[in-house]
């Protein structure tokens, strides 16, 4: 089994009108948000083995301010390829670096995080897929559990849904892997095995 980590950052700050986009920092709300994301992945063992993450400032701050509360090796890979194809999805850039990872995990920015989401979801809480196409909040992280063994052989709509977290609903949801008030956990709270033979 996989498990895809799907993060978007946490929220920018706009206030430096004449900042680059690849450029903008995070706001004070994103500096709160993001180690929330980290405490609250880390409480239900929500440990990625490799990250792949934008070269955009704003996501390299959201995962420095996670990373402090995960654990174990973690091999980090920043791509720029997860900034410049932020206006499409991801599922070829996860298949192509994906590598050994049982646990992989992907900062990267909209409509590519919400897309990627619902390109691979194929099953789950029809609640949780129903909240991914409403909205994809900023510091928002889905996770996705899959049957294949390799990332190369992940299809699209073969994933099944386990959670959405809202970063606001986080403090509510300290014994729910899905911060969602409106939709239940879908179960899988067991983190897939770490073997990394595949």
């Amino acid at each position: 089994m996989l498990r895809l980590l799907l993060l978007r950052h946490a929220k920018s700050d706009w206030h430096d009108a004449a900042a680059r986009d690849h450029d903008r920092t995070l706001s004070t709300r994103g500096k709160t948000a993001a180690p929330a994301v980290g405490a609250h992945m880390a409480r239900h063992g929500l440990m990625p083995d490799k990250v792949l993450c934008s070269t955009a400032q704003r996501a390299r701050e959201t995962l420095a301010l996670v990373l402090p509360h995960l654990s174990g090796e973690i091999d980090v890979h920043v791509t720029r390829g997860i900034y410049d194809d932020s206006e499409m999805d991801y599922v070829e850039t996860i298949r192509a670096l994906g590598g050994n990872a049982r646990t992989l995990m992907v900062v990267g920015h909209n409509p590519a995080t919400r897309d990627t989401a619902l390109e691979l979801v194929g099953s789950g809480n029809p609640a949780l897929i129903e909240a991914i196409e409403g909205k994809y909040p900023t510091a928002a992280l889905a996770i996705i559990d899959f049957a294949a063994d390799r990332w190369s052989d992940v299809e699209r709509e073969s994933g099944r849904i386990v959670a959405y977290c809202l970063p606001r609903h986080l403090p509510a949801a300290a014994t729910s892997l899905s911060a969602l008030p409106e939709a239940a956990n879908d179960g899988g709270d067991t983190p897939p095995t770490s073997d990394n033979d595949a």
